[in-house]
């Protein structure tokens, strides 16, 4: 009798613990793969001499392919619409910008790791996340009048986001991020011009390294289970 009354005290524990399939808030995720488009705005850092590429609208194209428990390869390319200041540093500090916030467009391409905080499993449709990527930025321009040039430089990032996955196969996501790269300044930017100045001081380093934000919203296509 002991037996039979701990049993029937116990099914109805047990069944307290946990969710039910159908009313549990995590869902699994069907797909592996996904394939989004964003668009967003790039908050650009500036830098020691003021040359640097500035804030600018941003979109671009992005994939994932889930590896394995929480973790997904990505690869992403990017577009920013910039400007920047183009400087002449032979001429006197009150002249040495030539062309003030001229168009001067910058590419990006990373790959990374993404770690889905819940798992294989959204969270009520949820799924935040990190991630981390290395790759290039570049400009497709040549030198400009003062020799100054951005060239292909090495850029590392880190951020994170929310996933929000419904039933189907679309999804949508917001993303935030922090990248650097380097910036490197040519021998003319420390000439003295006629006034007496110069772009960058003797005893300053030709090399600088800048932080820039990213916030992008996209539209995800799901496929691959």
């Amino acid at each position: 009798m002991t037996v039979v009354g701990c049993s029937a005290f116990a099914a109805p524990l047990a069944a307290q613990i946990g969710h039910e399939p159908r009313s549990s808030p995590y869902i699994d995720l069907e797909y592996k793969q996904e394939a989004t488009f964003f668009g967003g705005y790039y908050i650009a850092a500036t830098d020691r001499a003021g040359v640097a590429p500035k804030d600018g609208p941003m979109v671009g194209l992005r994939y994932d392919l889930r590896v394995g428990g929480p973790a997904s390869l990505t690869a992403k390319f990017a577009y920013v619409q910039s400007k920047r200041n183009v400087i002449d540093p032979r001429r006197p500090e009150a002249t040495r910008v030539v062309q003030p916030n001229a168009s001067w467009p910058v590419y990006m391409a990373d790959v990374g790791v993404s770690v889905n905080l819940t798992g294989q499993r959204s969270y009520r449709h949820v799924v935040p996340f990190v991630n981390g990527s290395l790759g290039i930025a570049w400009d497709w321009q040549d030198a400009d009048v003062g020799a100054w040039k951005f060239g292909v430089p090495f850029a590392f990032s880190a951020g994170g986001g929310i996933k929000w996955v419904p039933t189907g196969k679309l999804q949508a996501r917001v993303d935030a991020f922090t990248q650097f790269y380097q910036i490197k300044y040519p021998s003319s930017y420390y000439q003295v011009a006629s006034d007496l100045t110069s772009v960058l001081g003797q005893d300053e380093d030709n090399r600088d390294w800048v932080g820039n934000v990213g916030l992008t919203v996209g539209v995800s296509y799901l496929f691959f289970r």
